[in-house]
């Protein structure tokens, strides 16, 4: 979880009133006519999704129009963002109960994605199952499973398409009118390197070009391996960490390079991410570029450049099949040493964007030199400290699809040893994956470490979901700690104990489970102290160790864990080292 003043943690206490939506958004009108059209397009986006959050869908409606004519203006009416801007309305009327206007607005969403993306397009199947979920509301039964089962075809199509595509499919998909300018700017920078004589003149489909700021040709997944090795072996300012990732977020229109936001996509995305990781890097931070924002406003004012040998980058970003997802992750397993055939698979928590989940990926491989298959599931969290109770049902929602992606990893990656890492509210939905797939791992696969950071789950749930659990894997072990300020909040919240909590009495003690109190492994005074998981040496230390050897007890690991005796039982207690 990221860092937040005392002010923004309030937030979580107390949503804004009406009149401070009201009055924060007339600020935004007069501010609006000074921006450019996307820029406006951006603002009014976020407005819409602070007002559904806040569940203020009557007065998100006039925005969510606006947001529609504008952008209309920019992409043109036939563009797949048009499609989201429509849905994004069809929703709010869907809570409205304005089901007749909804569903004309899901049927132009679907008939927009058919046309500009093709019949099998994830988008498409999405646009499926938000029809058969209106038709739900309304007892419409037979339609909606109709509807279901089209959505579950088109999304099985899309799953299993290859995701090396023939010349010219990138310009099939966009709209007609973009389509022509599209193919005379490919056709532009394939002859500039040719020119330059940086590139044979018959260069095969696939081959890859350097980074420019045109629409470069689609490489084949054989060409990404090569790219990766080649990368590999060139001396430079920095390193690359493969992370393999699966999602069940939308997919923003982006011009520059694949985007998720914080809305569900009602499917499972594939992909891989290549993140750049300076070679200057401190263990264990995120180096990222400063920005100057206005608050509310998710208006940008400065923000300093991305450079590959200071920051953590996305140097590439590609949604892939299935076939091609598996193909890069068995390549990845074949060079493994140091962890031979492992996998870990990370579930991150609250106020986490896709970007800063596949960041926190690579910086814990990468500080704990893992070089096995490292993925990322990232359910749509909002980013926003403010954003806890659509965090809350979000991460319920996103069960089905992390079930499929662990039955992915575990049956069909190739894996032999796979741990788990869940932090804060993603324990929630890998705890309720777990307790039905005990019998989940084929022979030869073993489920080495299941690891439980600041679990934002009630205490009492989390005490019965890992009793089901229990045998799961070869260990379980829970991270907690006192002054974690997000697990206070949560604990305010619910008016219960959180599993992450150390209370007066000490922290939750379950058979079979390691517990570790972390309190002094703090870094940051003035953060929420909800990531030390990942933020501290010692503990990452502790994390790989375990993973690579899976040594128990704890203090056999780590000297600075101290074993607790307590009636009600044994636990380990984190002993900061002497300055």
């Amino acid at each position: 979880m990221q860092a937040a003043t005392a002010p923004r943690v309030a937030q979580l206490k107390k949503k804004p009133s009406a009149k401070t939506i009201q009055r924060r958004n007339a600020a935004k009108r007069k501010v609006l006519p000074a921006l450019g059209g996307k820029a406006q397009l951006q603002v009014l986006n976020r407005q819409v999704e602070q007002l559904q959050r806040a569940g203020k869908y009557k007065q998100a409606v006039p925005i969510a129009r606006r947001a529609l004519v504008l952008t209309e203006q920019i992409y043109g009416r036939n563009h797949p963002a048009v499609a989201t801007a429509l849905t994004r309305l069809a929703g709010l009327y869907r809570h409205l109960r304005r089901y007749a206007e909804a569903e004309a607005l899901y049927k132009s969403a679907l008939a927009i994605r058919q046309k500009a993306l093709g019949p099998s397009s994830p988008d498409v199947a999405a646009s499926f199952s938000d029809l058969a979920a209106l038709y739900r509301l309304q007892g419409r039964t037979a339609e909606a499973k109709r509807l279901s089962e089209r959505a579950l075809s088109t999304q099985k199509k899309s799953f299993s398409a290859k995701s090396a595509k023939p010349e010219g499919f990138a310009a099939k998909q966009l709209a007609p009118r973009h389509a022509r300018r599209y193919r005379r700017s490919r056709e532009k920078s394939a002859a500039a390197p040719r020119a330059r004589g940086l590139l044979p003149e018959a260069a095969p489909p696939g081959a890859s070009t350097p980074p420019s700021g045109g629409a470069a040709r689609e490489p084949t997944i054989e060409a990404q391996s090569r790219s990766v090795a080649k990368a590999k072996k060139a001396p430079t300012d920095w390193d690359v960490v493969p992370v393999f990732f699966g999602t069940d977020r939308n997919e923003q229109p982006n011009p520059k390079r694949l985007s998720y936001g914080a809305e569900r996509g009602h499917r499972l995305a594939l992909g891989r991410a290549l993140v750049t990781v300076p070679k200057i890097h401190q263990v264990p931070q995120i180096e990222r570029p400063w920005a100057l924002r206005i608050p509310y406003f998710d208006i940008t004012i400065y923000q300093q450049a991305e450079d590959p040998k200071k920051h953590f980058t996305m140097q590439e970003i590609k949604k892939l099949s299935k076939e091609d997802f598996l193909r890069l992750v068995r390549e990845r397993l074949k060079t493994s040493q140091r962890f031979k055939d492992n996998a870990i698979v990370f579930v991150h928590g609250f106020n986490t964007t896709f970007d800063n989940a596949v960041y926190r990926t690579a910086q814990i491989s990468y500080d704990l030199k893992f070089d096995g298959a490292a993925f990322v599931y990232s359910w749509p969290s909002g980013g926003s400290v403010a954003s806890y109770t659509y965090d809350r049902a979000n991460a319920s929602a996103a069960e089905p699809y992390l079930r499929q992606f662990l039955e992915l990893v575990i049956k069909e990656s190739g894996a032999k040893s796979i741990s788990l890492i869940a932090h804060s509210m993603g324990n929630l939905p890998l705890l309720d994956v777990l307790k039905d797939m005990k019998a989940a791992a084929p022979k030869g696969v073993e489920i080495s470490q299941v690891i439980l950071a600041a679990p934002d789950v009630d205490a009492d749930t989390f005490a019965n979901l890992a009793r089901r659990i229990e045998g799961f894997a070869k260990g379980v072990t829970l991270y907690a700690s006192s002054n974690d300020r997000a697990l206070m909040i949560s604990r305010n919240f619910w008016q219960n104990p959180r599993a992450g909590d150390v209370l007066a009495s000490g922290p939750l003690i379950i058979p079979g489970v390691d517990t570790i109190d972390i309190t002094a492994a703090s870094t940051d005074a003035f953060a929420l102290n909800h990531s030390e998981y990942a933020q501290n040496n010692d503990v990452l230390h502790d994390i790989g160790k375990l993973i690579l050897s899976g040594l128990r007890p704890p203090d056999q690991r780590l000297p600075s864990l101290k074993r607790i005796i307590s009636k009600k039982g044994d636990y380990w207690k984190y002993i900061a080292p002497a300055e």
